[in-house]
């Protein structure tokens, strides 16, 4: 059985996006390899992409080590978001379906019942399904991978508080869904752009500072997820 580096990548990815990989800490091929349950071929592939996406650098003398992004860096992610967010949605206005439809109506559902509820502890999860969904129905894989590479490095660079008032957002939520219903590309443009303009608002930095030596990580195995792997 191979396991695929995407899997491996993916693993990596969640850990550092954590914490459990600290910021400057050196990631090596066979304790990766261990934690993971996987040969040092697939993390090998996985650092490269990983690399790619800037969440690990190869230093000299040191090797593959967690990125340390700077503030300038991370301030740019919030406004490229500013700026594909609303493209996104514009997009999906355009393409959904009524699949997309469906799955974007029974989120915005789910999170204002959850409100009313005062039941608040998985409505950033909520929200965070929800502008997946808006970037699935956007049609356009390009735009879609772009956007999910920018929420996995604003959730790692920034810790988001919660809205005061959560019933506002998800009425935001439920006018943008509206917009795409009506296929109605410019309004739903508007619409993304306010809501992500608020949403920067509750953006906080995450501050790390640079550990010594090798990446500490959980005694714990974390192996894999290899369902649907061909043996």
């Amino acid at each position: 059985m191979r396991i695929p580096a995407h899997s491996v990548c993916t693993a990596i990815r969640d850990d550092i996006v954590s914490g459990v990989f600290e910021r400057g800490s050196r990631l090596t091929e066979e304790v990766l390899a261990r934690r993971y349950g996987v040969s040092r071929v697939p993390v090998r592939e996985a650092l490269r992409t990983l690399e790619s996406e800037g969440f690990v650098v190869t230093r000299r003398h040191a090797g593959a080590c967690v990125a340390e992004p700077t503030e300038q860096e991370a301030a740019d992610l919030l406004e490229i978001r500013m700026l594909l967010e609303p493209l996104g949605a514009a997009r999906a206005a355009q393409r959904r379906t009524e699949a997309h439809l469906k799955v974007l109506r029974g989120l915005v559902r789910l999170g204002q019942e959850r409100v009313r509820r005062g039941e608040g502890e998985d409505l950033r999860s909520l929200g965070g399904w929800f502008h997946e969904t808006l970037a699935q129905a956007s049609g356009s894989p390009a735009l879609i991978a772009l956007l999910t590479q920018l929420r996995h490095k604003i959730a790692w660079m920034y810790a988001v508080e919660q809205p005061v008032r959560p019933a506002d957002s998800w009425a935001e939520h439920g006018a943008l869904v509206d917009a795409v219903a009506r296929r109605d590309a410019e309004r739903a443009r508007t619409l993304a752009t306010q809501h992500a303009e608020r949403a920067t608002s509750a953006h906080r930095l995450r501050r790390a500072d640079r550990p010594a030596g090798p990446a500490r990580v959980r005694t714990s195995q974390h192996p894999v997820n290899i369902a649907g792997v061909r043996h």
